[in-house]
C-alpha cells in the first residue's frame, strides 16, 4: 500500500514539451488537456489569469490523482521560466463541479489506512497534501499571485486549500467548514496556521473546535474572505478584481511576500502539524471511523446529485448548529 501511494504521489512526473500555456487568449492546448483528468486548465493571455479548476473524475476531494495533477501543474508553470511570454500573473484555483469547490481529504483512504495501521502511507498522503498547500501559499515560488474562487462547498482540506491562496474570492452563500471534529480528529493540513494568520488563534480554534459550517458572507465579515461576490457572479467579480488591480500587481505580490516574512508559515511547520495529525488519526476507534465512512457516503451522494449541499449532511450529523 505504501509503495503504491508513494509512487503515485511522489515520483517525478515529466512534462511534455508540447504542454505549454497557449500564447493567445484561448483554452489550454489539446495536448495539455489530454494529460489531465482531474483538473481543467485554461489561460487568458489578456489578463494573465491561469485557471486551474477541479473537475473530479471520482469523489470531489483530494484523491491521490488530484494531488498528482496539482503537482504536475506546478512543474509545468515552473518550466516556463520568469521571462516566458505571455506572462502568467494570477493562478486561480476553482472548480467545475456545480456547488462544490472541494470536499477535503480522501476520507475513504484515511479510514482504510487507519484500519490497517499504515502510518507510513498515511503520512505520505498527508505530506503530499501539505506540499501543494504550502506551494500555493508561497505563490508557487513564481512571480504570480494565487487566488481561490469558492462557489460552493469548501470543507476540510478544501477549506484549507482555499485558505492557502494569497487572495480568497467567495460567493455569498458558499459554504466553509472543518468537519474533522465529527470523527474526533482535527484539520491537519494548515487550517490552524492560515486561519490564525488571517484572524487570530482564538478564532482559528473556535472555527476548528465547533465544526460549524459558515457562509462566504460570514467569513468575509470575519476578515477571512478577501472579496465577496453575489451568488453566480464569482468569476466576474474575480476578473473585475484582477482588472482593477493589474497595475498594482508587483506591489500586491510584494505585500504577500512580506506577509510570509512577518508571519511565516513554513513547510516544516506544516509537516510537523501533519505528523501530529497522523498520530491522532491512528488513535481513532471504530465509532470515529464509522462517522468518517458516513461522510464518505455523503460525499458519494453529493457527487451523484450535485444540487443539494453536503452541509445538510453535516448538520444531520450534529455539526453546524
Amino acid at each position: 500500500m505504501l509503495e503504491q501511494i508513494s509512487g503515485q504521489l511522489l515520483n517525478s512526473v515529466k512534462i511534455e514539451k508540447t504542454a505549454t500555456v497557449a500564447e493567445q487568449p484561448r483554452r489550454a492546448p489539446l495536448q495539455l488537456d489530454r494529460q489531465f483528468r482531474e483538473l481543467d486548465l485554461d489561460f487568458d493571455a489578456g489578463t494573465g489569469v491561469f485557471w486551474c479548476r477541479f473537475r473530479f473524475s471520482d469523489r470531489p476531494s483530494f484523491t491521490p490523482g488530484v494531488l498528482q495533477e496539482l503537482r504536475r501543474v506546478r512543474q509545468m508553470l515552473a518550466s516556463r521560466g520568469d521571462t516566458a511570454e505571455p506572462q502568467v500573473r494570477y493562478v486561480v484555483l476553482g472548480s467545475r463541479m456545480p456547488g462544490v469547490f472541494n470536499l477535503g481529504g480522501d476520507l475513504g483512504l484515511f479510514a482504510q489506512l487507519i484500519r490497517r495501521r499504515d502510518r507510513d502511507a498515511l503520512s505520505t498522503y498527508a505530506r503530499a497534501c501539505v506540499a501543494e498547500i504550502h506551494a500555493n501559499s508561497v505563490a508557487l515560488d513564481l512571480p504570480v499571485i494565487t487566488m481561490s474562487l469558492v462557489q460552493g462547498d469548501a470543507l476540510g482540506g478544501g477549506f484549507e486549500a482555499a485558505l492557502s491562496a494569497n487572495v480568497i474570492v467567495a460567493e455569498r452563500s458558499a459554504k466553509f467548514g472543518l468537519p474533522e471534529v465529527m470523527f474526533n480528529l482535527f484539520p491537519g493540513m494548515g487550517a490552524y496556521n492560515f486561519l490564525a494568520r488571517r484572524s487570530s488563534a482564538a478564532i482559528a480554534e473556535k472555527l476548528i473546535m465547533s465544526g460549524r459550517v459558515h457562509t462566504g458572507a460570514e467569513l468575509y465579515d470575519m476578515g477571512i474572505v478577501d472579496v465577496l461576490a453575489e451568488d453566480g457572479e464569482g468569476e466576474e467579480v474575480l476578473l473585475d478584481y484582477v482588472r482593477k488591480n493589474s497595475r498594482r500587481h508587483a506591489a500586491h505580490r510584494a505585500i504577500y511576500q512580506a506577509r510570509q516574512r512577518v508571519n511565516p508559515i513554513t513547510l516544516q511547520d506544516l509537516n510537523d502539524i501533519t505528523d501530529l495529525w497522523v498520530d491522532t488519526a491512528l488513535t481513532l476507534g471504530p465509532t470515529d471511523l464509522r462517522m468518517m465512512e458516513r461522510l464518505v457516503a455523503a460525499q458519494d451522494r453529493r457527487r451523484a446529485r450535485t444540487g443539494s449541499a453536503l452541509s445538510e449532511d453535516l448538520r444531520l450529523g450534529g455539526v453546524g448548529d
